[in-house]
C-alpha cells in the first residue's frame, strides 16, 4: 500500500509519499508560493536527483495537481499512475475536544474541522484547503486526517483546565491542548522500544525542540501534562514566539503602544521569542553562532535553556520522578550546546550527560547519557510524516 502525506500551508504544501510494505519514503517535496505566478515546486525522489520548477500555480488545487504530475513523471516519477496512491494522510494542527484519535475524512469531520478554524485560524484553513484540492485531483482516494492535539486528549482535568471561570470553558472551550502531539507520540514509543521496556513503565519527558518548541510529560504512556496551551503560543520561549507572560502585559501594551488585537498577536507570535531577545535571528544556529561576541545573542541563549530548564524541573516534580528525557526536533537533534546547557543545570536529578556521546550525529535513535545517570537521555529524531502514514494505513486497510 502507497500513502501519501501531506501537511497543507496557507500558501504552500509538503509531501511524503510511503511505500507501507517496509515504510520507505519513494519521494518527497514542497510546493511555495501558492498563490503566485513564480510558485516553486521541489521534488526529490529516492535515489534520484532533485528536480525543482517554478511555474505558476494560482490554489491548493493546482498545487495538489502539481505534486501528481511530479509523482508520475516519466523520467523523476517514482509511480506510474496516481491509482497506485491507496489514501492521503493531511497533518490537522487543531483537533479540539472533539477527535481524541485520527478518522477518515467525512462530510462530518469537514464540518467540524471547519467549526475548529477560530481555535486555529492561521492552520486548520489552509489544511481543509488541502483536503478540498486532493479531493478536487483524486476524488476516489480515502483520506485521513491526524491531529497534533489528539495525544494530549488523555491529560487530566487538573491539567488542561485554566483557573478561570468555568463558563469559557463550558461555552468556548478555553482550555490546555497542546500540540506536536504526533511527534511526541513517535519519539516516546520509539524511545521506549529502543530502550527495551514497556512505554507504560516509564515517566518521561520528550522535549520537541524546533523553531516552536513543546515539552510534554508521559505518564503511564500518555500525556500528562505539556507545554503548549489552548494556543501554540503558551509554553517554552520560541523562535519568534513570547511562551510563557503576565496576561496583563497584553493590555497594558495595546493601551500605552496603541496596539490593535491584531497587531498584538502578531508582535507576540512573529516579533519576539529569540528573534525579539537577541535583535539577530529566530535561528538557534545563528544564535549559538554569535554568542561569544554577541551580548544579546548570549541572553537569548540563556533565557532559552533557563525556560527548558524549568519546565522539566516542574514536570519531573509533577510525575514524581523522572526515568527517561528525549530531546527532538531541529534543535533539540542537532544543538549540542543547547542539550549540553540543558543537561548540566538538571545534575540534581541525576542526570550525567556523556560529551563525547552528545556530539555524535546520527538519524537513529542514541542514548547521550552515561551509564551511571539516573535519568536516561536520548536524541530520537522525530518523525511526524511516518505517523500520519502509520494511522492511514491503519485505518483504511
Amino acid at each position: 500500500m502507497k500513502i501519501l502525506v501531506i501537511n497543507a500551508g496557507s500558501s504552500s504544501i509538503k509531501y511524503q509519499l510511503f511505500d507501507m510494505s517496509d515504510e520507505s519514503v519513494l519521494a518527497s517535496g514542497r510546493v511555495e508560493r501558492i498563490g503566485m505566478d513564480s510558485s516553486i515546486v521541489t521534488h526529490e525522489p529516492t535515489g534520484k536527483d532533485e528536480v525543482v520548477e517554478v511555474k505558476e500555480i494560482l490554489d491548493h488545487v493546482a498545487g495538489v495537481k502539481s505534486v501528481i504530475e511530479m509523482l508520475t513523471h516519466d523520467k523523476h516519477g517514482v509511480v506510474k499512475t496516481m491509482s497506485e496512491i491507496d489514501a492521503v494522510g493531511h497533518r490537522i494542527v487543531h483537533g479540539g475536544e472533539t477527535f481524541k484519535n485520527s478518522a477518515v475524512v467525512t462530510s462530518e469531520v469537514k464540518n467540524e474541522i471547519r467549526r475548529l478554524f477560530e481555535l486555529a485560524p492561521l492552520h486548520n484553513p489552509a489544511h481543509m484547503m488541502g483536503i478540498l484540492a486532493v479531493e478536487a485531483n483524486l476524488p476516489d482516494v480515502p483520506q485521513v486526517v491526524v491531529f497534533d492535539t489528539a495525544f494530549h486528549q488523555t491529560m487530566p482535568k487538573s491539567s488542561y483546565l485554566y483557573a478561570i471561570p468555568k463558563t469559557l470553558y463550558k461555552k468556548h472551550k478555553v482550555r490546555r491542548y497542546g500540540f506536536h502531539g504526533t511527534s511526541h507520540a513517535y519519539v516516546s514509543e520509539t524511545a521506549a522500544k529502543e530502550l527495551g521496556k514497556e512505554l507504560s513503565s516509564l515517566k518521561m519527558i520528550t522535549c520537541h525542540i524546533g523553531n516552536g518548541g513543546s515539552l510534554t510529560a508521559i505518564l503511564d504512556g500518555k500525556s500528562f501534562d505539556t507545554s503548549m496551551g489552548m494556543t501554540p503560543l503558551e509554553g517554552l520561549m520560541m523562535g519568534t514566539r513570547s511562551g510563557d507572560l503576565d496576561p496583563a502585559i497584553v493590555p497594558y501594551v495595546m493601551n500605552k503602544e496603541e496596539l490593535t488585537l491584531n497587531e498584538v498577536n502578531s508582535m507576540l507570535n512573529k516579533h519576539s521569542g529569540l528573534l525579539a531577545v537577541s535583535g539577530l535571528s529566530s535561528d538557534m544556529r545563528e544564535i549559538t553562532d554569535a554568542m561569544e561576541t554577541n551580548e544579546n545573542a548570549k541572553l537569548a541563549f540563556d533565557m532559552y535553556v533557563y525556560r527548558v530548564k524549568k519546565y522539566i524541573g516542574s514536570y519531573a516534580a509533577a510525575m514524581n520522578g523522572l526515568d527517561v528525557m528525549v530531546f527532538t526536533a531541529g534543535v533539540g537533534e542537532n544543538s549540542i550546546v543547547l542539550r549540553q546547557a540543558v543537561c548540566e543545570g538538571l545534575t540534581f536529578l541525576g542526570i550525567e550527560l556523556d560529551p563525547e556521546l552528545n556530539k555524535v550525529r546520527s538519524k537513529e535513535p542514541r542514548v547521550i547519557s552515561t551509564p551511571n545517570s539516573k535519568v536516561t537521555v536520548m536524541v530520537v529524531p522525530t518523525n511526524e510524516e511516518l505517523v500520519i502514514a502509520r494511522d492511514t494505513y491503519r485505518l483504511v486497510k
